[in-house]
């Protein structure tokens, strides 16, 4: 035996930490003899002969421990060669394998480098399982960050789940362990077992850049083979690129993908991810919209957490099939021309002991100290965005959904809470900033740099923060000290325009100034109105629910003058799934939307609203090409309190296209007299209270100005204005 005793004891009790250093093939000199030592760790070899590939001679090894230790000492050879080992195995039979120990690393030097300074930029190109072939030879090479284990292991169905064969180096300092394991193949599972230095007993983790994983409660990762699939939208992705998306119009479907549709004659299973490509794609593309918005898809545990505490951050949920699966439902929204925004969660993760909290024994993606790294609203982990690592782990998620899986947009989920050091924290539970402010800097500049990382490569992909204090240039290009996204959530339209909206409408003209507030910051960001899925749960009520009145028919009308109000508002649009009909119930995210209510007028009625509005908004991109321009919007009379009522002018930059908007929120039918900008002809191009709706009815057609001043105008028209209503009259040069 040439290895010494506590060094074969380092193997079999499976804390031995360098294991290329005496696995594999090594030149060695014993007592004073210069040659060759090989050694290998195999399960279930009963006997195991080295082969020489050039001159095929066989070698048999000495066996020198009951679970599969082998050495062979080859005194007179000088050269190093290629060798296979060829294993008799306890079960019979004779195999001829590659040895994991005699492959250089599959990560170089300069990787190394650019992964601790977190610039990696496809990071997950050397973390995580990669299928390979090296000089020949078929398997898959294994990689992850875990720079204060004692020993990492990859084990899996493979190896039985045993760390004890296949150890990984660590290279050089970089905490960055290291195997490549020949014959393992797309669809095995994996973990990773790890030593700590605290605790003396071995645990599990999931792979942090695995891109598939089996379902609860094993959660192993999956090897899978991203290349088998072949993309068709090439022509999509580049007329993306080339869309200045500030200037189109965009109306996106939220959705939640296990409670959108499901199929009650199987078991009510939710939709497959192929199954959802045709039947969501065809469902937006007849409703109008031009995307569509997913909560969060990566791979989550608790199913009430609806996908926001995220333990896979590079893989589609397996809930709805492979990532083959859900880059087939990409590729079918995209040949629909449906652009595929999905949320995307950074700033927290759950304590699952499974999966990121605590992954090497210490508090490797997140703050020690409590008042920087545990949240205390939703009771997880935040991340240290100030160590390099971290950051280009949670910039190559990004980056990886973009390029891995064709999406094209990021909603950037809890943005608040990233921005602030004392976000739901009492004085004395945070630090302050270096400069004693609170602000998160280190979050601040992880948020700029991923978005210019993400316009860098992708200039067609939009980024949204879901943000919601008075932070300054969360749209403003980081050029501009901004934090560079795309567009921002307009949560304060939504809530001040839903309380309004829940007022009795005898009490609306109290509080009139709730639906014109907004204007008054309306161009500072890049807004997009949302009504999303945080406003239906909770007890907060259904859209419609949120009406006042008892009757669905006045509740439907209340929403149809809501839903024209929005349209028309300056900005593009968002809507959570069934606002679109009128679902009665709150959201449940186990279970389908009621789409029997389609069967009632109320409720078809909303939805050919809804489709009518989608189609008149990207019917008219001269006008949404003004949609954060002030050079788009007048008010006509933001002041009539009294009646409730509210009208304004949308219009185009050359005004080639001009709309009169006027919204009644009272059930009182008026005649209304409002000035516009122009003599001649104004059409009526939507009514929400138009039969096609299951309104009364009143409608105007076509109507013409009169010299007659009105509201600061020499001009102005006479219209039937209807009860809980939204109208929009256009006129065309």
């Amino acid at each position: 035996m040439i290895i010494s005793q506590a060094e074969l004891e380092s193997f079999t009790s499976v804390v031995q930490s360098h294991p290329h250093d005496f696995l594999g093939m090594h030149p060695a000199v014993v007592e004073g003899k210069s040659g060759i030592v090989v050694r290998c760790y195999l399960k279930d070899a009963k006997s195991v002969k080295v082969k020489n590939l050039k001159t095929g001679k066989l070698f048999e090894m000495q066996r020198l421990s009951d679970d599969g230790f082998f050495e062979l000492w080859l005194p007179r050879n000088k050269s190093l060669f290629d060798y296979r080992l060829q294993v008799e195995s306890y079960a019979g039979g004779t195999r001829e394998i590659a040895d994991a120990y005699s492959f250089w690393p599959t990560i170089s030097e300069q990787d190394l480098y650019l992964i601790n300074q977190g610039t990696d930029h496809q990071v997950y190109n050397k973390l995580g399982a990669h299928l390979r072939e090296i000089n020949g030879v078929k398997g898959v090479s294994f990689a992850v960050w875990a720079p204060s284990a004692r020993r990492v292991s990859v084990v899996g169905d493979f190896n039985e789940w045993d760390g004890r064969y296949h150890p990984m180096r660590m290279l050089g300092a970089s905490g960055i362990w290291e195997v490549f394991v020949p014959g393992v193949q797309a669809g095995a599972k994996y973990k990773f077992e790890l030593l700590n230095q605290y605790n003396p007993a071995p645990y599990c983790k999931i792979d942090p850049c695995a891109v598939a994983f089996e379902p609860p409660p094993n959660n192993a990762c999956i090897v899978c083979d991203l290349s088998q699939f072949r993309w068709s939208d090439k022509e999509w992705i580049a007329k993306r690129d080339a869309t200045r998306w500030l200037q189109k119009p965009i109306s996106v479907y939220e959705m939640h993908l296990d409670s959108w549709r499901r199929v009650p004659e199987d078991g009510n299973r939710p939709l497959n991810y192929r199954e959802l490509g045709e039947q969501l794609s065809k469902y937006c593309k007849e409703m109008g919209f031009t995307h569509v918005e997913m909560l969060p898809p990566t791979e989550y545990p608790f199913p009430p957490s609806w996908g926001y505490q995220v333990t896979g951050f590079y893989a589609p949920t397996n809930r709805y099939g492979s990532p083959l699966d859900f880059m087939a439902m990409v590729d079918k929204l995209h040949e629909n021309d449906i652009g595929v925004i999905i949320d995307w969660v950074p700033a927290h993760f759950p304590r699952d002991d499974w999966a990121l909290a605590g992954y090497d024994g210490t508090h490797l993606y997140d703050h020690a100290d409590p008042r920087q790294g545990a949240q205390p609203d939703w009771g997880t982990l935040l991340f240290n965005f100030g160590r390099c690592e971290v950051r280009g782990f949670m910039q190559g998620s990004a980056l990886s959904w973009i390029e891995r899986f064709h999406v094209d947009g990021l909603r950037v989920d809890a943005v608040a809470a990233m921005l602030y050091l004392d976000y739901s924290r009492k004085d004395g539970e945070w630090i302050p900033n270096q400069y004693g402010g609170h602000e998160n800097l280190e979050n601040i500049e992880f948020l700029r740099s991923t978005n210019d990382l993400v316009h860098h490569y992708h200039p067609g992909v939009i980024t949204i923060a879901e943000e919601s204090t008075s932070f300054g240039g969360v749209t403003h290009a980081t050029r501009d000290y901004g934090l560079g996204f795309d567009f921002k959530w307009a949560m304060g339209w939504m809530h001040d325009t839903l309380a309004y909206m829940k007022e009795d409408p005898i009490n609306r003209k109290y509080n009139h100034n709730k639906m014109t507030f907004a204007m008054l910051y309306q161009y500072s960001e890049n807004f997009m109105l949302a009504l999303s899925h945080d406003e239906v749960v909770h007890g907060k009520a259904s859209l419609i629910n949120k009406m006042p009145q008892p009757d669905m028919t006045s509740k439907a009308a209340n929403l149809r003058a809501l839903y024209g109000y929005m349209w028309t508002w300056p900005g593009k649009k968002t809507l959570f799934m069934g606002g679109e009909f009128g679902q009665s119930h709150e959201w449940k995210y186990d279970a389908s939307l009621d789409w029997h209510l389609l069967e009632y007028q109320d409720h078809k009625g909303v939805q050919l609203a809804v489709k009518d509005l989608n189609s008149l908004y990207r019917g008219a991109p001269e006008i949404a090409a003004l949609d954060q321009d002030y050079r788009g919007f007048e008010w006509i009379n933001a002041n009539d309190g009294e009646n409730s009522v509210y009208s304004f002018v949308r219009k185009s930059a050359k005004e080639e296209t001009v709309w009169v908007v006027v919204s009644n929120f009272t059930p009182v039918a008026r005649t209304y007299r409002l000035g516009v900008p122009a003599t001649g002809e104004w059409v009526e191009i939507f009514n929400s209270d138009s039969k096609r709706y299951g309104g009364s009815d009143m409608l105007n057609g076509k109507v013409v100005a009169e010299t007659i001043p009105w509201n600061d105008r020499p001009q102005s028209i006479e219209i039937h204005l209807p009860p809980l209503a939204t109208l929009i009259f256009q006129q065309k040069k």
